[in-house]
């Protein structure tokens, strides 16, 4: 679904030139779910915006076969519009016909278990509902790929840890193509098939970790502590890397 291969990219300005990222090769299969990581500043979210096309890469080949939707750690919604509107908007502006919304919009705020909150502002809803019917309209733009920037980095431990429950069973059940950026070594083990960790900047990939263990998974197993513990290990490699340049 996704192939990088030699891909650089670099900001320049007057008078600074940026290495973001240096020699990214990854792929990612069809309706697989990967975790990336890596230290502040390594280049994660460049990454999602190559992949989503907001960005180009210096060099290298960029291949991304189907559709994609970003969704941020901000639940970004219109203030102004109700769950339904936020997401009944995306719907209008793919043309969708009316009479079809209606029902799409229902079946959207039932899978992320928000219809009777469906007519409430972004102010009168908890972050984690925010970041529901963020998911909905996520899932609306029917795109093939769904690349997901700390989404619920913001989000205290319980409320993360059921949206890890919903994400899990919408993803098994629409079978889309997940990249998923996180700075949570266990949130990362917990959902992914695949982590991969970036190197200090220029972020690069230093390696990648399958993660074997059964889904479904808890935060709080030992099988997932004991993974993340790794991964921790080789992350702070990276960081004091990064400290001694």
């Amino acid at each position: 679904m996704i192939r990088l291969e030699n891909v650089d990219k670099v900001y320049r300005t007057e008078r600074i030139e940026t290495l973001a990222l240096h020699n990214i090769n990854l792929d990612v299969a069809q309706g697989e779910f990967v975790s990336i990581m890596g230290p502040s500043g390594c280049g994660k979210s460049t990454l999602l915006n190559i992949l989503a096309g907001l960005d180009r890469a210096t060099t290298g080949t960029v291949e991304v076969h189907g559709s994609t939707t970003l969704m941020f750690q901000d639940a970004a919604l219109f203030p102004w519009l109700t769950a339904r509107g936020n997401i009944d908007l995306a719907l209008k502006l793919r043309d969708v016909p009316k009479d079809q919304r209606k029902t799409r919009v229902d079946e959207l705020l039932d899978l992320v278990h928000l219809r009777e909150f469906a007519k409430k502002r972004p102010h009168e809803l908890s972050g984690g509902m925010r970041q529901r019917v963020a998911l909905a309209r996520a899932l609306s733009q029917n795109t093939d790929v769904l690349l997901m920037d700390e989404p619920f980095g913001a989000l205290d431990a319980m409320t993360r840890d059921l949206l890890h429950d919903e994400l899990e069973g919408l993803w098994s059940t629409t079978s889309k193509t997940v990249v998923f950026v996180t700075h949570n070594v266990r949130e990362a083990v917990r959902l992914g098939d695949r982590v991969v960790l970036l190197s200090s900047r220029p972020g690069r990939v230093a390696a990648e970790f399958p993660i074997t263990i059964p889904r479904p998974r808890r935060m709080d197993s030992s099988e997932v502590a004991n993974q993340a513990r790794e991964i921790t290990d080789r992350l702070r490699e990276e960081v004091r890397r990064h400290g001694d340049q």
